[in-house]
């Protein structure tokens, strides 16, 4: 599987030119659509849909359409207003960033580029994105 067809197996996410993955959900009973974030992972913006999706719906809703149902946060509620859950979903795919950056390159310091250009230090963790 190329690079660019890896994120196609997750619903509610797509690829930017240059390479990162971004999603974002319509409110449901609305046209308004919520940013949800850019991510270095498919996986990350999965998860963002995912917990945006869940919380936006109704008890009533199927799981079915989730690309991770077991990943959803224990805090996650259903009915939340659109702003509690863009925060939510935001937060969860950062933190999945992060995992998988750690992961990835285990030991070493991850190295970011500002909008200038210039490298900077990625000193993050799950806990500092779920806890804020």
């Amino acid at each position: 599987m190329s690079r660019s067809d890896e994120g196609a197996k997750y619903r509610g996410i797509r690829r930017r030119k240059w390479g990162k993955w971004v999603s974002e959900i319509r409110v449901p009973g609305s046209s308004e659509r919520l940013w949800l974030g850019t991510y270095t992972t498919p996986e990350a913006a999965a998860v963002a849909h995912d917990i945006a999706y869940y919380c936006l719906r109704p008890e009533s809703s199927s799981l079915d359409k989730l690309n991770f149902p077991s990943m959803l946060p224990p805090n996650a509620q259903r009915g939340m207003s659109p702003t509690s859950a863009q925060k939510m979903a935001s937060d969860s795919g950062m933190a999945i960033d992060a995992q998988f950056l750690t992961i990835a390159r285990p030991g070493q310091q991850h190295q970011s580029v500002d909008n200038y250009g210039q490298n900077q230090a990625l000193n993050i963790s799950v806990e500092d994105y779920l806890y804020m």
